[in-house]
């Protein structure tokens, strides 16, 4: 990992820790991510297309969560007496999240997602709005370490952003392809993060290059979604 690499991930770590407490005003539209009621419906129209898809395509009752956050995944996860294992390297989102879902069936890792102290193997792996903050340089890798904590015939579901401008704060730059996303906290503080829109159709291609088999999806203007299984090694 170069040293730049080390510092925009070390920036990135910092950001979601100091945003932990406004983290969901972006997931429920509120304060300065509030665009008005018709913009709203549209978001939890397609929020609810992810949400019905996640909830065919898991398998198993022993699921990972990487980059858990405040537990707006964590709560559909952890479902039906399953075994959730939720991490992240924010201990203030793990606070919130342990708050919101019942603490009974996850255990909870705090750990910087790209060094994962994780042993063993899992029915699902579960990321939420994480893929798109993995550096280009790190993809790779990242994809053949989920491999390696999937049992034989596990499954991937993916959820991220796509490259819509209203998807972001009102007070934020306009959206780019980047790579780099600055971002301003309700205090104003500004952080700079990693954010790559991946296309559908060509993250399906470049998985299906790697080994894997599924499908993403667009849910129309916000998100992409998708499953996938190793159908080989990475």
């Amino acid at each position: 990992m170069s040293p730049s690499d080390e510092q925009q991930i070390r920036e990135q770590i910092e950001y979601y820790r100091a945003r932990a407490g406004e983290y969901d005003e972006w997931f429920l539209r509120q304060g300065r991510y509030d665009r008005g009621g018709e913009h709203r419906a549209a978001w939890f129209d397609e929020v609810a297309v992810v949400e019905r898809a996640l909830g065919e395509a898991i398998e198993g009752r022993h699921v990972l969560e990487l980059a858990c956050g405040t537990g707006l995944w964590t709560r559909h996860l952890a479902a039906a007496d399953r075994r959730v294992v939720a991490v992240d390297a924010s201990p203030e989102v793990i606070a919130i999240n342990r708050a919101r879902v019942n603490p009974g069936v996850v255990r909870y890792v705090i750990a910087d997602i790209f060094a994962l102290p994780l042993a063993g193997r899992f029915d699902t792996v579960f990321f939420g709005f994480w893929l798109s903050h993995v550096p280009e340089t790190h993809f790779n890798r990242f994809w053949r370490s989920v491999r390696r904590l999937l049992r034989p015939g596990g499954r991937v579901f993916l959820v991220d952003s796509l490259l819509e401008p209203e998807s972001t704060a009102r007070d934020h730059d306009r959206l780019s392809t980047s790579g780099i996303v600055r971002r301003k906290l309700n205090d104003g503080r500004l952080f700079e993060v990693v954010k790559l829109f991946h296309d559908p159709a060509e993250l399906e291609r470049r998985l299906s290059d790697l080994g894997w088999t599924g499908w993403i999806r667009s849910s129309g203007r916000f998100f992409l979604y998708g499953s996938l299984t190793a159908s080989g090694e990475v």
